[in-house]
């Protein structure tokens, strides 16, 4: 009599359930994997920025403008509004957009369809489904102008960004011209820029769009409360106040945030990047946010 080879259906379920197990057990490892190649390649975006800061720099003797806006008497007036950013595409490989830019214009001039281009070294690869353009509406909700994404942020200090946003006391805010002398907290302990997740906060790289106001991204749970409505010199700047704060009513639009887990990534004035946890004392993150605040802080604090 010939045995039978195939298997009984206990069997078949068996092998099933050790074929689920080994997957449950695996997934957590794999998307670790993921996240962590994801965060070294953020990581290296930033350092690619930090040496278009001090490129920038050594040729124009001081870091791009956190925005530049002419005076006007209305406060929400950011034109022509390019931010630093734009002003970093020569020293990034993208000089070809540079040149399609005319920064006498002001951002949503029709004749600067370059802020439509997508730039791939300004988004973080762990923020999810972002798109190529998306509309950029003023505080009615009316579409002005569509631009392309970015995900990180220049810190203009650490205080709240109001409607004025200059001088503060950070390395970028409205007109700012510092130089690395001007950080005389030293340039290890002064944040450039950090990782502010589009879908957290919906911002362009081309700076900040003339009476334009900043929305909460598709994942922000207060994107829908009135307060999460932000004045256009947030599109390009933030605060160093927390990380990754969720339970701010306003939507924390003016924080540091990243689709990382447990904090994010900061570039320094120095050209260093680390990883600072969500947790860190908020006194340290006040203190790395200003330039020349006199404050004293160890880089084990941190």
């Amino acid at each position: 009599m010939k045995r039978r080879l195939a298997l009984t259906l206990i069997e078949l379920l068996v092998v099933l359930a050790i074929l689920a197990v080994l997957a449950a057990l695996l997934l957590p490892a794999v998307q670790r994997a993921r996240e962590s190649a994801s965060r070294a390649r953020c990581l290296n975006h930033l350092k690619q920025i930090g040496l278009a800061c001090h490129s920038y720099h050594g040729v124009s003797g001081c870091f791009p403008s956190g925005y530049r806006a002419c005076q006007s008497p209305d406060p929400l007036a950011t034109k022509p509004g390019w931010g630093w950013a734009a002003y970093l595409l020569p020293y990034l490989e993208q000089q070809n957009l540079f040149h399609r830019i005319d920064l006498h214009l002001h951002i949503e001039n029709p004749a600067n369809e370059a802020r439509r281009t997508k730039v791939p070294i300004y988004l973080c690869p762990s923020d999810p489904g972002v798109p190529d353009v998306f509309p950029i509406t003023n505080a009615e909700g009316t579409v002005l102008t569509e631009a392309a994404p970015i995900g990180y942020g220049a810190c203009f200090g650490s205080g709240d960004l109001d409607e004025v946003p200059g001088p503060k006391e950070g390395v970028f805010y409205r007109n700012s011209s510092i130089r690395i002398t001007d950080i005389t907290d030293g340039t290890s302990n002064t944040i450039l820029i950090g990782d502010r997740a589009w879908s957290h906060a919906m911002a362009p790289w081309a700076g900040a769009i003339d009476h334009a106001v900043l929305r909460g991204g598709p994942l922000n749970p207060w994107r829908s409360s009135p307060a999460a409505v932000y004045p256009s010199a947030n599109f390009p700047l933030v605060q160093a106040n927390r990380i990754n704060d969720l339970a701010d009513r306003d939507g924390s639009l003016d924080d540091f945030f990243s689709r990382h887990t447990g904090g994010v990534n900061m570039l320094f004035a120095d050209g260093g990047v680390r990883f600072l946890h969500q947790q860190i004392d908020r006194s340290v993150l006040l203190a790395l946010g200003t330039r020349a605040g006199g404050e004293v802080v160890d880089e084990s604090e941190y």
